[in-house]
């Protein structure tokens, strides 16, 4: 079985990566860090595995993707969107064009990234989306990045219909607070904050009291793309801990 996962040098593309090779999967890595690749894919177990290093918004990179994928493996199975920017973005002063960045590359990346798996499947095949749970919540200075989440949700049921006659299954998994590199801004991680404390480990916000590990979610990840989850489409499924059920 093969799989092509996007941001797949760090966090939950990395363990999402990582699961599906540990349970004998080739895996296809992409992401724009070129060193970080190599070195993961030293640690994956053994397959035939491939690296996409450039952006997924990028169509000239996304098009040799898709050939190199032809050639090496002549199809693809499951695609696993997972690359994500984030950046703080003042909907009042930031210059349009720099607000509507962070949006055209996870909306455009997204797009682009699913047209490539779509020509690659068979039949049988699966999209995950990686959104959050921004999409459907508020957070000062994230507009472009909450936007995009929504976006890309919505884009993920419009898929499920298109696609259900060609028995491609679509579905997105919408994370909490997950501990993972896009915890640290500034070089200070959210999740050991003072103001996390208060409202998450020790307040009423977050029942599970903690951030998930990117293992929790890419497990959620490896279970849409099986057999167990094959009456399962246009669905996002939201796995935080159960911080949205509160007030």
């Amino acid at each position: 079985m093969k799989v092509l996962i996007t941001g797949a040098a760090s966090g939950i593309g990395l363990a999402t990566a990582m699961r599906f090779a540990q349970e004998g999967w080739d895996v296809c890595l992409n992401d724009i860090q070129t060193k970080k690749l190599r070195r993961i894919m030293q640690d994956l177990p053994a397959g035939n595995h491939l690296i996409f290093a450039g952006s997924y918004a990028d169509s000239a990179a996304v098009k040799s993707c898709g050939k190199m994928i032809l050639e090496k493996w002549g199809r693809l199975d499951v695609l696993v969107n997972c690359a994500g920017v984030s950046e703080r973005t003042d909907l009042l002063e930031m210059e349009p064009e720099r607000w509507r960045r962070i949006f055209d590359l996870m909306v455009n990346g997204c797009l682009m990234t699913s047209r490539l798996g779509i020509s690659l499947m068979s039949g049988n095949g699966r999209i995950i989306h990686i959104t959050s749970i921004h999409g459907e919540r508020a957070e000062q200075y994230g507009s472009s990045y909450a936007m995009a989440k929504a976006a890309i949700n919505q884009f993920c049921r419009s898929m499920a219909l298109e696609l259900a006659d060609r028995n491609i299954l679509v579905n997105a998994v919408a994370p909490g607070f997950v501990d993972t590199p896009m915890s640290v801004t500034d070089g200070e991680n959210e999740l050991e904050t003072k103001w996390f404390r208060d409202n998450y480990i020790e307040g009423n916000h977050l029942p599970l009291r903690r951030a998930a590990m990117p293992e929790e979610i890419s497990g959620v990840v490896f279970f849409l793309a099986g057999k167990d989850a094959s009456y399962i489409t246009g669905q996002v499924i939201t796995v935080d801990g159960g911080l949205t059920i509160t007030f």
